[in-house]
């Protein structure tokens, strides 16, 4: 999630959300937690979560890494103070972002994850039976072994014969690679001020380093940020701006996380046409995928494309091209500290 970590602190809220006033009934003392974790979502709205217990707390050479046990959640990851995802609902960030790009693809056998290094996107990216090879590049050993120990959902995927997991920054990782992908998958961190990240939404990546290492009819796709009716803005727009200056076919589509509290959004990109309806994405699912989805269908997907008015004006009139000097942010820095 993009928005940086206020505070955590025992307790409850504080005096004045804990106590009562003259026309309120007391508080049922039955419901209040010892803990929480507290998100700002903006500056005047903030998003808190009551906690069974912090699992973990550490940092790594490039960042800080929590694992929190929620009462609404679950286990909820959050790296550099921004949450990633949450145990009970993260299903629909990923399968979101990786089932679309190989159920139209006509033949995927290579992916190549930029990120990803919870394991959620290889995970999803193996339950596709015809896959000969699934590259997962993320930068922070720590962090991947991390997740390895405590994200039991995905110990199965890191063991999978099929990924070559990579510790690498991924820009360094794709320059170098004389190979070929089917699928390229941007699983990275929101754009913030003073990371690393942004200079992988910039179009002179996707045109020199990224679109050469896609094979011709290729598929590229990304987490594009919030996409709310009041979010979208933030980076979401622009980044599908800046992918229409590079790739003839651009496919924006989102979906509502309930743990980000916000509408998110992916863009999904090729210089082939989206072209399969319906019935033939859900006759891929039943040939191609190991188990059932949990959200996804063809059905639901269409219509995850069709944009909300507000949405959909603001993509077609943006202007904005993400360069290195010229980048938008998600607001937020990734206060892990105050954890």
């Amino acid at each position: 999630m993009g928005e940086a970590v206020e505070i955590f602190y025992p307790n409850g809220f504080s005096k004045i959300c804990n106590g009562t006033t003259k026309n309120q009934p007391p508080v049922d003392e039955t419901r209040q937690f010892d803990s929480w974790y507290e998100e700002e979502i903006d500056e005047d709205l903030k998003w808190s979560f009551a906690l069974k217990s912090v699992l973990y707390k550490g940092s790594s050479e490039y960042q800080d890494i929590a694992l929190l046990d929620t009462k609404r959640f679950g286990k909820v990851l959050v790296i550099d103070g921004k949450m990633q995802s949450a145990e009970v609902d993260e299903f629909i960030y990923h399968e979101c972002l990786i089932h679309p790009a190989l159920l139209f693809h006509s033949n995927p056998k290579t992916v190549f994850i930029m990120g990803g290094g919870e394991g959620s996107a290889a995970r999803e990216a193996l339950r596709h039976k015809f896959i000969d090879e699934v590259v997962m590049c993320d930068i922070d050993e720590e962090v991947v072994n991390f997740c390895r120990r405590y994200l039991t959902v995905n110990r199965d995927a890191f063991c999978n014969k099929k990924l070559n997991l990579v510790i690498n920054d991924a820009k360094a990782e794709l320059e170098k690679r004389t190979e070929k992908f089917d699928i390229i998958v941007g699983d990275l961190a929101d754009p913030v001020e003073g990371g690393p990240c942004y200079q992988l939404y910039t179009k002179s990546f996707y045109e020199k380093i990224l679109k050469p290492k896609l094979n011709e009819n290729g598929i590229f796709v990304t987490q594009a940020g919030p996409a709310g009716i009041f979010t979208h803005k933030e980076v979401f727009s622009s980044i599908y701006h800046t992918i229409r200056q590079v790739f003839k076919y651009v496919l924006a589509y989102t979906a509502h996380v309930p743990s980000f509290a916000d509408t998110w959004g992916w863009v999904m990109a090729s210089d082939q046409p989206f072209s399969i309806g319906a019935e033939e994405i859900d006759k891929r699912i039943a040939e191609r995928v190991d188990g059932e989805l949990l959200y996804l269908n063809g059905s639901s997907f269409l219509s995850s494309a069709t944009m909300n008015k507000t949405v959909y004006l603001s993509l077609l009139n943006e202007t904005h091209v993400y360069t290195e000097e010229n980048a938008r942010f998600i607001p937020g820095h990734g206060l892990g500290n105050h954890l």
